[in-house]
């Protein structure tokens, strides 16, 4: 039996995006969350890797509204969202305006689908 080599990084994370689990890489080493998915850790340089499950919860780092013509799906923002494990990672915030996505608003992630893609995107977490 032909011995299998393991998946690339970044196709092991949308594995577990399709599955429905958000789980990140973290350095046994220097204990840091990475993202996006590595060989190696980009701060320590150590090959020890494990995938961990993240809560999914962060916050607005930075964002921008980008214009588009509204036959077009009109404006939609980019983000840079802090998890609350350490990551950031570039995506969108749904569910609002564009222009209501504000630095330091928190966000939770729900996995969503685009060409038979998984993407991570985010939406307003309302606080009780």
């Amino acid at each position: 039996m032909p011995h299998e080599p393991p998946s690339a990084p970044g196709a092991e994370y949308e594995k577990y995006l399709k599955s429905g689990a958000l789980r990140l890489q973290c350095c046994t080493v220097c204990g840091k969350q990475i993202f996006y998915p590595r060989t190696l850790c980009p701060y320590c340089g150590s090959v020890a890797l494990e995938w961990r499950a993240a809560s999914g919860r962060g916050t607005v780092y930075s964002a921008t509204t980008v214009r588009q013509k509204p036959e077009r799906g009109g404006d939609y923002n980019i983000s840079v969202i802090e998890l609350a494990e350490g990551a950031r990672m570039l995506s969108r915030v749904e569910g609002i305006p564009a222009a209501d996505v504000k630095i330091g608003m928190p966000v939770e992630a729900v996995i969503g689908e685009a060409n038979g893609a998984a993407l991570l995107l985010f939406r307003r977490m309302e606080l009780p």
